[in-house]
């Protein structure tokens, strides 16, 4: 199954977003992919997520995912994008919606951890999602999980999608700059493909403002497949059963670890926990 990549800069022009989405979409179905990745808050983003996101927000139904539902039957690909999903009015959730071309909107994911590091709040205009397990959903026979940028400093969340059987873990990301900060996002990248023997694929924005760009694909073995630069683009790399199959007789990890992954209670402070 081929997978593409697709990097751009969001900005607060959603009818501008969806038609380079479009655009993107037409450029993957062009190199032969079946699933289109595009970045974190694909749909509307700022230099300071702020109130204004919030406003911005759209249901699960509303003009954005109704545009990628049409974008995904012209083309017959499976699209994954980032947005703002309204909920109150006061906060929103940070969404990955997953569309296929067929079904329309199929499965969606809620940004469980939030991006309060570096100098930066999320919580303050955006809830977290509640801890309900992988989601994951199916093309072409390859299992496909998705999480959303901070949480690739998480290796839990990774894992149960291993554990889940997850072949292809996706990052939707909008990446920030800061110190180190394209070291991480390849390091880590390529970190949660070799200890979970999975291809990994991670979209950030590109710059300027809100994202590195950097965009990859690594495979079990955490070699780097395909990636993208600064500028907007598309890439794309196959994901074979057969190689995590090989990986993991070389690499058995998962066979060999003596953890499992638990949540933690969403009740729980830091200090119970030592008492």
């Amino acid at each position: 199954m081929r997978i593409a990549i697709c990097q751009f800069h969001s900005g607060t022009d959603k009818e501008r977003n969806l038609a380079t989405i479009a655009g993107l979409a037409a450029e993957a179905e062009a190199s032969g992919a079946k699933l289109a990745l595009f970045p974190e808050l694909a749909m509307y983003d700022e230099p300071t997520l702020g109130l204004s996101a919030v406003e911005h927000a759209e249901a699960l139904d509303g003009p954005f995912v109704t545009g990628l539902a049409t974008i995904a039957r012209r083309t017959g690909l499976f699209l994954v994008a980032g947005m703002t999903e309204r909920i109150d009015g006061e906060r929103a959730y940070n969404t990955a919606v997953v569309v296929s071309p067929s079904d329309g909107l199929t499965a969606r994911y809620r940004k469980a951890h939030l991006y309060d590091a570096f100098g930066y709040r999320e919580s303050d205009t955006i809830r977290p999602g509640e801890l309900e397990g992988p989601v994951t959903f199916e093309v072409d026979g390859v299992t496909v999980g998705v999480l959303t940028c901070y949480d690739l400093r998480f290796p839990e969340a990774a894992r149960q999608h291993a554990d889940a059987g997850t072949d292809l873990l996706l990052y939707p990301s909008a990446w920030m700059p800061g110190a180190r900060k394209e070291d991480h996002w390849s390091t880590l990248l390529r970190a949660r493909a070799i200890e979970n023997t999975v291809f990994v694929a991670g979209v950030s924005q590109s710059p300027p403002d809100i994202g590195i760009g950097g965009s990859l694909i690594a495979d079990p073995m955490g070699v780097t497949m395909a990636e993208l630069g600064e500028h907007p683009g598309v890439a794309t790399a196959d994901v074979h059963h057969a190689r995590i199959a090989d990986v993991r007789a070389k690499n058995p990890s998962l066979a060999n670890r003596r953890f499992a992954v638990v949540p933690l209670d969403s009740h729980t402070t830091k200090e119970e926990e030592h008492v």
